[in-house]
């Protein structure tokens, strides 16, 4: 059975980190290209993170570079989104995405919340 599981999401003042972590079982975790989406209240789910199987050079949507880093350990099966410099707008639900490239799937969490605020 495909599982994600996020952690780590809270309330954060702004200019503060925290970081997500996704716990993934059920399929070869090491042939995915994983991914972090998040939802604000009121919009479409976006694209904040992606990295390759293999790992490599991250893509990131332009709102986080420079303060997100998207990261994996293949030998424990986690993503990990590390978020500095929080602002208000980074206030949302964020997802783990896991593309299986062998079964041609797409899988997600249940979500975390991540709430920036004063």
């Amino acid at each position: 059975q495909v599982q994600l599981v996020e952690s780590g999401g809270g309330l954060v003042q702004p200019g503060g980190s925290l970081r997500l972590s996704c716990a993934a079982s059920g399929f070869t975790f090491s042939s995915s290209a994983m991914s972090w989406y998040r939802q604000a209240q009121g919009k479409e789910r976006e694209l904040v993170a992606t990295i390759a199987y293999s790992g490599g050079t991250p893509n990131y949507a332009d709102s986080v570079k420079g303060r997100f880093t998207i990261s994996r350990d293949n030998a424990k099966n986690m993503v990990y989104l590390q978020m500095n410099s929080l602002k208000p707008e980074d206030t949302a639900v964020y997802y783990c995405h896991a593309f299986i490239i062998y079964l041609a799937r797409h899988a997600w969490g249940q979500g975390t919340q991540v709430t920036v605020s004063q």
